[in-house]
C-alpha cells in the first residue's frame, strides 16, 4: 500500500470550494477597512432614511390637522356670520311686524313714519354687515356693476353714462351681490339735416 494515496473524491471538492471561498474574502487590510467604511456609511444611510420617514409622516400629520382646523375655522366663520347677519335683521323684522299689527289704527301719516324707521333699521344693519349700495347715477356705464335695462337719448347727460337707475345694486366687501339696473344715455339722434 502506498502511504500517499490521493484524496477521496469528496474531499477534493470540499479543498476546491475552500480555496475559492478564501479568494473571494478580502486579502488585504485596505479591503476590510473599505468593507468597514461601506458597511458603516450604509448603516447611516439606513439611520437617516428612518428618520426622513419619520419627519415625512409628521409632516403628513401636520398637514392633515392643519387643513382639519381650517375646515373648522371656515364652518365657524361660516355660522357666527350667518348669526351676525340674523341678530341684524331681527330688529327689522321686530318693526315690520310691529307696523303690520297695527295698521288698522294708524293712520297715513304714521305709517309712514314707520316705514321710515324700518327702513333706517335697515340701512343700519347694512353698514355693520358692510353690505354697500350701488347707486350709479350720472357715472360711466360699468357693465361688471350695472345691468342695462334700457339705453335712451338723452340731450342732457353724455352718451354710455347712467340715465337712470331703476333698481339699486350691492356689494359686500367688494364683491357683487347685486348689479344695479339702470338706463343707460346715448347720443340724440340726429334731425332730418337741410340741403
Amino acid at each position: 500500500m502506498n502511504a500517499q494515496s490521493s484524496p477521496p473524491e469528496g474531499d477534493a471538492e470540499q479543498g476546491a470550494a475552500g480555496n475559492e471561498q478564501t479568494a473571494v474574502l478580502p486579502e488585504t487590510a485596505a479591503q476590510l477597512a473599505e468593507v468597514e467604511r461601506l458597511q458603516q456609511a450604509l448603516a447611516e444611510s439606513e439611520e437617516r432614511a428612518k428618520n426622513h420617514w419619520e419627519q415625512y409622516l409628521r409632516a403628513v400629520a401636520d398637514v392633515e390637522n392643519i387643513r382639519k382646523r381650517a375646515q373648522r375655522d371656515v364652518e365657524a366663520a361660516h355660522r357666527y356670520s350667518l348669526e351676525k347677519l340674523a341678530q341684524e335683521l331681527l330688529p327689522v323684522k321686530d318693526s315690520l311686524e310691529l307696523a303690520v299689527e297695527n295698521a288698522d289704527r294708524a293712520d297715513a301719516q304714521s305709517l309712514a313714519a314707520g316705514q321710515e324707521a324700518t327702513l333706517k333699521l335697515l340701512a343700519k344693519a347694512f353698514e355693520k354687515l358692510n353690505i354697500i349700495e350701488i347707486d350709479p347715477l350720472g357715472q360711466p356705464f360699468d357693465p361688471e356693476r350695472h345691468e342695462a335695462m334700457l339705453v335712451q337719448p338723452s340731450d342732457t347727460a353724455e352718451p354710455n353714462t347712467v340715465l337712470k337707475v331703476v333698481q339699486r345694486g350691492y356689494e359686500v366687501n367688494g364683491r357683487l351681490l347685486r348689479p344695479a339696473r339702470v338706463i343707460v344715455a346715448k347720443a340724440p339722434a340726429a334731425g332730418p339735416q337741410s340741403s
